[in-house]
């Protein structure tokens, strides 16, 4: 029971903040053109809001800078949906005062930190990209990985981390099966039918985690959370994209292949961690699934980049997880402020012993070479790990409401109840629709 509460508590933490990718970045701005910060103070007191998981960085910043004044808060930093962000930004809007001026947050929680609200209607995010983060910074982020925190022409926030999805395999048992790292997935669902002939019981995925769907359906461009503008989000699983997916998944949850459970399913750790013979999915799988939770000995699991369509030139995966810094635009120490999240997200000496894969290439290099985040695997991740970082599909957008509800509620239950993905795609849809017409969205399916 405390293996399986440890693991809970693992996947919470990674995956809670998974925000979507993506938000139109043509439509009308959001703000006024020009960002115009209150009186400023460059010896103010900055009040930074994090999660615990990050609060190292943040104090190790402040020992790092003993001149700047931090006043350090912990809070849920919006983990498993939570909104006492959002609610205790309404508060302060109200009262005229309180507001943190640097918080980590969910991706989506920019969604309402970038429209004008409070004050003179200004929006809760200052604007990073109006003189306050130089262009090249913001240019060396991961191709893509900065597209939650882009609304109207406007960067509102720089991303922490990201969880590209790849191909992770048991190199040791591939070898032994004589079987071969599939590069499509064609040769994935070919590889699932050998399987479950010639070696019955061992696995090449599963779907039933609250974030199965962007492993899978998100790296095959399926249009699910498609926002065509700031207020109009396309959803159509019925697209050949959505629908080449369940197909191919509904064919090797029934020869056995791809388990209808969750990695971090009640003791499936105990019971099928050991014939899990490859997994696609982020690139915290490695230490967060194969070590931590399934005990794969050291030297057995590698890393491939993300399949492809026979027939479809793109090279698109998913993301599962990532969290951001944003400044706030009532904040009195701009300078600061900003110095603080550049440095949390850019910086080698914060982000190269980082629990997870950076969003800012320069530092997700030095990630890969600091041998606690190398040394577990069978061969350099690194080449994969970066090949997917800058493939992540944006199609898959950004909404204010989480891509996680209608799959948990809806399709899970339904693949326990022995339906197929197929089958279950239009009230997968009802159900989106809904969600999206109650946080304020027009729907269509084109």
């Amino acid at each position: 029971m405390k293996q399986q509460l440890t693991l809970v508590a693992a996947l919470a933490a990674l995956t809670a903040l998974a925000g979507c990718a993506s938000a139109d970045t043509t439509a009308a701005p959001a703000t006024s053109a020009s960002f115009k910060p209150v009186a400023q103070d460059d010896a103010a007191t900055v009040t930074v809001w994090t999660d615990s998981t990050r609060l190292p960085a943040v104090q190790a910043y402040q020992k790092s800078h003993p001149d700047k004044k931090l006043n350090i808060v912990t809070y849920d930093g919006s983990a498993d949906g939570s909104t006492y962000l959002q609610t205790k930004v309404q508060l302060f809007d109200r009262t005229g005062s309180g507001w943190p001026d640097v918080v980590f947050a969910s991706p989506t929680d920019v969604t309402w930190a970038s429209a004008p609200t409070g004050p003179k209607a200004q929006a809760f995010a200052a604007p990073l990209n109006q003189g306050l983060v130089p262009q090249t910074t913001l240019d060396n982020f991961a191709k893509g990985s900065l597209a939650p925190c882009e609304f109207g022409g406007q960067t509102y926030c720089l991303r922490n981390d990201i969880a590209q999805v790849v191909v992770w395999y048991n190199a040791e048992l591939l070898k032994k099966f004589g079987y071969e790292v599939p590069k499509t997935w064609q040769q994935y669902q070919a590889l699932g039918e050998k399987v479950a002939k010639e070696h019955p019981g061992y696995l090449l995925g599963a779907v039933g985690d609250t974030n199965s769907h962007e492993s899978y359906f998100w790296s095959s461009q399926c249009p699910a959370f498609n926002l065509s503008g700031p207020t109009t989000l396309r959803t159509d699983l019925q697209d050949p994209k959505c629908t080449r997916m369940a197909t191919l998944l509904d064919s090797m949850i029934a020869n056995g292949s791809v388990s209808k459970e969750g990695f971090f399913g009640q003791s499936f750790a105990a019971r099928k961690g050991p014939k899990v013979l490859m997994a696609i999915g982020p690139s915290w799988y490695g230490q967060y699934l194969f070590n931590s939770a399934f005990k794969t000995p050291a030297g057995q699991v590698a890393a491939a980049p993300p399949l492809t369509w026979d027939g479809d030139p793109a090279v698109a995966t998913g993301n599962v997880g990532g969290a951001v810094w944003m400044v706030s635009s009532h904040t009195a120490n701009v300078k600061t402020s900003t110095d603080l999240v550049t440095w949390l997200t850019t910086s080698n000496e914060n982000q190269a012993g980082a629990p997870t894969y950076p969003a800012y290439a320069p530092a997700a290099t030095a990630w890969l070479a600091n041998p606690k985040n190398s040394q577990y695997f069978a061969s350099d991740v690194g080449p994969a790990f970066k090949a997917a970082a800058d493939a992540v599909w944006t199609g898959w957008s950004n909404t204010r409401f989480s891509d996680a509800t209608a799959w948990s509620s809806i399709v899970l239950p339904a693949l326990t109840a022995g339906k197929t993905l197929t089958a279950t795609l239009p009230a997968w849809q009802t159900a989106i629709e809904n969600e999206a017409k109650a946080a304020g969205y027009t729907v269509t399916t084109r």
